[in-house]
C-alpha cells in the first residue's frame, strides 16, 4: 500500500471519527453502556442474594430444567427475542448451563436470538406498510430510528454485543429498510456476545 493510499485512509478514518463524534454516537453508545449495566448489575446483585439467603441458583435452575420441558423453555426465549427482548437473556444462558449438553444449549439460544432479531427486522418492514402501525412506531421509537438512519450497521453492532434489546435495534433497522444482507453481517455478532456471557455465567453459577 503507498503512502497516498494511507494517508487517504487514514482521512476516511479521521473524518468518520469526526462524523461519529459531532453527531454523538460516541455519547450515545457510553449513555447505552450505563443504561443496560445499572439492570444488569442489579440482576447480578439479585442473583446472588437470593442464591445466599434464599434458594441455591444451583437447585433453582435444576428444578427448572425438570419441570419446563427444553421446546418450551427455548420457544418462550424465542418470543421474547422476537418481541422487544422482553426477559433478560442472562437467565437462559444460566439455564443451558444446567442442561445436559450446556454448549449445545447455549449455540442453540445464541441462534434463536439471531433468528429472533431477524423476525423484528422484518416486522419493521412490515410495519411501513400499515399505516396506522406506522405512525405509532414512528412516534414510540422516533429517537432511534434518528439514530438508526444516522448510523446504520454500527447501531446494529452496538445492539448485538451490548446488553440492551437486540429487537429493538433489529426493528428500527427494518423500519428504515436498511440492507437486509448487511443486517445479518453485523447481527453475527450476536454470537460474540453469546459466548462472552456464556463463560461468565457459568463460571458463576458453577
Amino acid at each position: 500500500m503507498t503512502s497516498e493510499h494511507k494517508k487517504e485512509k487514514k482521512s476516511r478514518l479521521q473524518l468518520l471519527h469526526q462524523y461519529y463524534k459531532y453527531t454523538g454516537f460516541y455519547s450515545f453508545v457510553g449513555g447505552s453502556l450505563k443504561k443496560a449495566l445499572t439492570p444488569l448489575v442489579l440482576f447480578i446483585i439479585a442473583l446472588v442474594c437470593v442464591h445466599y439467603f434464599v434458594i441455591d441458583i444451583n437447585d433453582l435452575l435444576i428444578k427448572m430444567t425438570n419441570t419446563f420441558p427444553p421446546f418450551w423453555v427455548l420457544f418462550v426465549f424465542f418470543l421474547s427475542e422476537s418481541i422487544l427482548g422482553l426477559i433478560p437473556p442472562e437467565i437462559f444462558i444460566a439455564w443451558s448451563d444446567k442442561m445436559p449438553d450446556p454448549i449445545l444449549y447455549l449455540s442453540l439460544i445464541a441462534v434463536l436470538s439471531y433468528a429472533g432479531g431477524i423476525i423484528s427486522y422484518f416486522t419493521g418492514r412490515a410495519s411501513t406498510r400499515i399505516h396506522a402501525v406506522h405512525e405509532y412506531l414512528e412516534v414510540k421509537m422516533s429517537k432511534h430510528l434518528k439514530n438508526a438512519r444516522k448510523w446504520g450497521g454500527f447501531l446494529i453492532v452496538v445492539g448485538a454485543i451490548l446488553p440492551v434489546p437486540f429487537a429493538i435495534s433489529s426493528l428500527a433497522a427494518g423500519m428504515i429498510k436498511y440492507p437486509f444482507v448487511n443486517y445479518l453481517l453485523f447481527g453475527l455478532l450476536r454470537f460474540v456476545r453469546f459466548a462472552i456471557y456464556g463463560v461468565a455465567i457459568f463460571n458463576l453459577v458453577e
